[in-house]
């Protein structure tokens, strides 16, 4: 009996001090687990403001309930040959993705940002936000008119 409580005793005491040891090695280490998407999130920063018009000559525009085509290629040609250096449709480049922007911002505010950049990095709080979310990468002034800026803002539309 005493050598089976022995034994016994002395089976818990090797699997308890068994286990797994850890290594601690200097230097860095990658973890291969999937990390979360923080992507998708993209714009989780900069709150979504449809009543914020900016900062600029634009105070009030109203788009029609159709699209202006003739304009709105107008528009992508200017997109096409401004715009895709900094911005792409659909994902995140050195600047916003411009798909569905006006569900973000009002039509005032980016006529305002293609206009008016400058002080609008200067005065917006949106706009300041974004400048902080995208690593401080200004957005240059194109020198628009605000024919060409609002023939963009009807492509934008399209898209």
């Amino acid at each position: 009996m005493k050598k089976i409580l022995l034994f016994l005793c002395l089976a818990a005491f090797v699997a308890s001090c068994g286990g797994k040891k850890e290594e601690k090695k200097d230097g860095f280490e990658v973890s291969r687990s999937k990390a979360e998407d923080k992507k998708a999130d993209a714009s989780e920063g900069v709150p979504v403001d449809l009543d914020n018009k900016g900062v600029g000559p634009i105070k009030e525009l109203t788009f029609a309930d159709e699209i202006d085509q003739e304009m709105a290629a107008r528009g992508e040609a200017s997109f096409n040959s401004i715009c895709v250096a900094c911005h792409m449709v659909d994902q995140r480049m050195i600047g916003p993705a411009m798909q569905g922007v006006y569900e973000r911002r009002s039509p005032e505010w980016v006529m305002n940002m293609m206009l008016n950049p400058d002080v609008m990095l200067r005065e917006d709080p949106i706009a300041k936000a974004l400048l902080k979310e995208y690593n401080n990468a200004i957005m240059l002034n194109q020198n628009l008119t605000e024919e060409q800026a609002r023939d963009l803002a009807e492509y934008l539309r399209t898209l």
